[in-house]
């Protein structure tokens, strides 16, 4: 497999694809995800499964079409990310032959697939081009039937088998597509010709043949790419971070934020109910696949803050989507027997636990400190208070603040209190007391509730929020000025993945460069190397927070380690991939 340079560091190209189909580039829009060639898509917030069962349904797709020529030629495989288009091109002495396949930037419950023909010499022959499809219209998460054709257009429906919780909604998915031919053919007398093939999904009939009719309409104007384009180009005129003299690396950043700004809305689309991020995108999430298409930590840790930095409005809609799952955190929290909220670990709709293994939902408590450096996050970069005025995000805030009141334990011997019985985002170890992390994020989030209330002056906070943040245990040995992960743990002892280091990043806990130094130095070489790539880039932060440039570049190098070509993926282990940057 040979990838090819381009000069563009936006465009990825090779002659071979990978022989791995989780290394197909995704194509998605927010609402729509596929994997190129794939016979099934995902929508957006359609999921099929109760409780830990609970998965993105799988979507049967109609572009599931490779071509081909009995005439032997050079083939190329492209995407770009500038517009989304991801192109193979078949080029013989007599003919060039070019399939692109898109998810509409504009209109999200769009997929297309074009397929272009043009003569490279002149003759009187027919020019056939074979379209093999993989297509099945079935799923074994929606009992698809039938319906009457809809202006050519073939046209099934089904709903999830399985409510995410008991007595819940069960989504409908309408799918009407363009029948795909077996065979094009350029015919004697033509120099170029181009079909093309529209795929609508809706909730209901009326929205899919709405949608495929908006399809029709700008296939037949010829603005169906143009508005596609123009809007992905409107995307990136909010974000370019390129690196001069390093285009290996610079292809690898263009590919993480394409990847990760393929799973939000456009921003003419931040009005609409948005799903939430899940690590493996919208192409994946199938059942036992790439954390099922759930939502958790990644997205308010590591995928929202480069999207805050140059998208508010994005950023906005990863905080809607947590407060559209506030009565599920609440009843996450009563069955846990505290007051306030308790976000799941994992989540999909309803806000309630999803997690296949009840242990992480239990313990992983420190997801709802995430959530909230979400929100504080976004105040800080934007000073929105509607947002959680009208917007209900002090609801989230306060909510979470309760839950902490609720679930420390006071000891009169230290004065102090104590979070006990966590799992910390090191998921090596269980159940234990005083995670540094949990503890941090706990602190952050009850004193960022009392300045929120400052702010809103709707009613003053209890006194018992600054209270806890205040007498709330933070672990640190003063004997080797470090911090320990946890009470109890030994120095040395492996760790999975980044948790003390980001106390500094993006934690802010203030410490003396001493300090930071010793935590680096401490928990570096015991991070078990097979554990997620981010966390060598969390090393590499830290460092460079230092003025070590030659750690933070060696650590850097240790996380590109993880990018896999020609389509420049971000695997989270060799064993997981992600998409999303």
């Amino acid at each position: 497999m040979a990838s090819e340079d381009t000069g563009d560091p936006y465009i990825f190209v090779t002659d071979t694809l990978p022989p791995d189909p989780r290394f197909l580039p995704p194509l998605a829009n927010g609402l729509l995800g596929w994997r190129v060639y794939d016979d099934i898509m995902h929508m957006g917030g359609v999921y099929n499964g109760m409780g830990g069962d609970c998965h993105r349904a799988d979507v049967p797709c109609p572009l599931a079409v490779r071509m081909r020529m009995e005439e032997e030629g050079k083939h190329t495989y492209s995407l770009d990310t500038r517009t989304g288009l991801f192109t193979h091109s078949l080029s013989t002495a007599s003919v060039c032959v070019s399939q692109t396949f898109y998810a509409h930037r504009h209109y999200p419950n769009l997929l297309v697939m074009e397929v272009l023909v043009v003569r490279q010499v002149t003759s009187q022959e027919p020019i056939t081009v074979q379209l093999d499809s993989s297509f099945s219209p079935h799923s074994k998460d929606i009992s698809f039937q039938e319906a009457p054709d809809y202006k050519g257009g073939k046209h099934i429906f089904g709903q999830t088998q399985t409510s995410e919780v008991p007595g819940g909604s069960r989504p409908s998915v309408h799918l009407i597509w363009t029948p795909v031919v077996p065979s094009v053919t350029l015919l004697p007398e033509q120099s170029q010709s181009r079909w093309g093939f529209l795929v609508a999904v809706g909730g209901t009939e009326e929205r899919a043949q709405s949608w495929y009719d908006t399809g029709l309409q700008l296939m037949a104007s010829g603005n169906l790419r143009p508005s596609h384009n123009r809007a992905w180009a409107e995307l990136w005129l909010g974000s370019r971070v390129e690196i001069a003299g390093e285009e290996p690396m610079s292809r690898a950043l263009i590919g993480c934020l394409f990847y990760l700004l393929s799973a939000f809305p456009s921003l003419d689309q931040t009005g609409a109910a948005f799903g939430g991020v899940s690590p493996g995108g919208l192409s994946n999430g199938g059942q036992g696949q790439d954390y099922w298409g759930h939502v958790f930590w990644d997205q308010d840790t590591w995928m929202y803050p480069s999207i805050a930095l140059f998208y508010p409005s994005l950023a906005r809609t990863v905080l809607e989507y947590r407060v559209r799952t506030l009565e599920g955190a609440r009843a996450n929290a009563e069955q846990q027997g505290y007051r306030g909220l308790k976000f799941p670990w994992e989540s999909a709709v309803s806000g309630r636990e999803v997690c296949p293994e009840d242990i992480y939902g239990e313990q992983e408590i420190h997801i709802n400190g995430d959530v909230i450096q979400a929100f504080q996050h976004y105040f800080y970069l934007t000073q929105d208070l509607s947002m959680f005025r009208e917007g209900r995000g002090s609801e989230v805030v306060w909510g979470v603040a309760d839950y902490w009141v609720s679930r420390v334990t006071w000891n009169p011997e230290d004065q102090s209190y104590h979070i006990k019985g966590v799992m910390p985002p090191d998921e090596y170890y269980q159940n234990v007391d005083d995670s540094v992390f949990t503890n941090t994020v706990a602190k952050n989030s009850l004193e960022f509730a009392v300045e929120l209330a400052a702010l809103l002056q709707q009613n003053p906070a209890p006194p018992e929020w600054q209270q806890v943040a205040e007498r709330l245990h933070i672990p640190f040995d003063t004997h080797l000025q470090y911090h320990p992960e946890f009470k109890g743990y030994q120095k040395g002892g492996v760790v999975k993945q980044a948790d003390v280091v980001l106390l500094g990043y993006p934690l802010g806990l203030p410490m003396s460069s001493e300090v930071r130094r010793n935590d680096l130095e401490a928990y570096e070489p015991v991070t078990d190397p097979r554990g997620p790539a981010m966390t060598w880039g969390m090393f590499a932060v830290a460092w460079l927070e230092l003025g070590d440039t030659e750690k933070g570049q060696k650590l850097l190098e240790k996380c590109y380690e993880n990018i896999q070509g020609p389509f420049q993926f971000l695997l989270a282990s060799m064993t997981e991939c992600v998409h999303n940057g």
